[in-house]
């Protein structure tokens, strides 16, 4: 299995923190965010190589991240030539772009590189593991401001996806999908076809949202925290927590 992590925004909503650094990069209670999520790709034990796709701009801060990070995984980093958000990919061309220039042929972990989570990821594998299906993260949220700014996730009595519909101007349900995800190899050719039939290549939830319709998806409700930190007083909420709560 390999792990890529989506980190190739600009991340304007969080300037000026963000001109000369990668949101991945920015320091929750002194530690990059980038490094809570990969010690946690780091337990699952079927994960050899950990795939960063990044932009021009960030592709140089994320290398010497890599010099300087110590991991049991094999780290590799991808520019994907764009500059800014007039050029960009979008998060499933991006995953497409890893998937083309190293070959991949494998079952992978696709996790967005600014979600700051508080449960075992390996939990989420174990899962996996155990359905042998498609996977998205799910959890209950309550606030309908929240639940318009994520993909909202229906599912049926066993927990496959039956509805996905991403950022809904009214919310579909109370169930919101995080960004991360894990497909099965025989699922990576069909992110190439994804794109080929010109399909939205910008969030990554439009990918599981045109997949439940072709193969079954489930979803898994995982307890604890998810954090996305999209701007400044997020930033400012989440590194409260985890200084109280390291």
């Amino acid at each position: 299995m390999k792990a890529i992590i989506l980190a190739a925004g600009y991340a304007t909503r969080l300037y000026p923190l963000t001109i000369d650094r990668p949101k991945a990069l920015l320091p929750i209670a002194g530690k990059p965010i980038l490094n809570y999520i990969v010690d946690e790709i780091a337990t699952i034990s079927e994960i050899d190589e950990l795939i960063i796709v990044s932009n021009t701009k960030f592709y140089k801060n994320f290398c010497d991240w890599k010099d300087t990070y110590s991991t049991r995984l094999s780290v590799t980093v991808l520019d994907d030539k764009t500059t800014d958000d007039t050029n960009k990919l979008g998060a499933v061309g991006d995953i497409g772009f890893a998937i083309d220039t190293l070959g991949l042929d494998d079952d992978l972990l696709i996790m967005a590189g600014d979600n700051i989570f508080t449960f075992p990821l390996k939990d989420y594998h174990e899962a996996y593991k155990v359905q042998g299906k498609d996977m998205i993260l799910v959890k209950e949220m309550e606030s309908d401001e929240d639940l318009t700014r994520m993909a909202n996730v229906v599912t049926d009595e066993n927990g496959i996806v039956i509805d996905l519909v991403e950022k809904p101007p009214v919310p579909v349900s109370k169930t919101a999908a995080f960004a991360s995800y894990i497909y099965r190899r025989d699922t990576v050719p069909l992110i190439k076809k994804y794109l080929a039939e010109g399909n939205n290549p910008d969030a990554p939830g439009f990918f599981p949202a045109w997949l439940h319709k072709i193969k079954p998806v489930y979803a898994y409700a995982f307890e604890g925290e998810c954090y996305d930190i999209g701007t400044p007083k997020a930033y400012e909420e989440v590194n409260k927590i985890f200084q109280i709560n390291p």
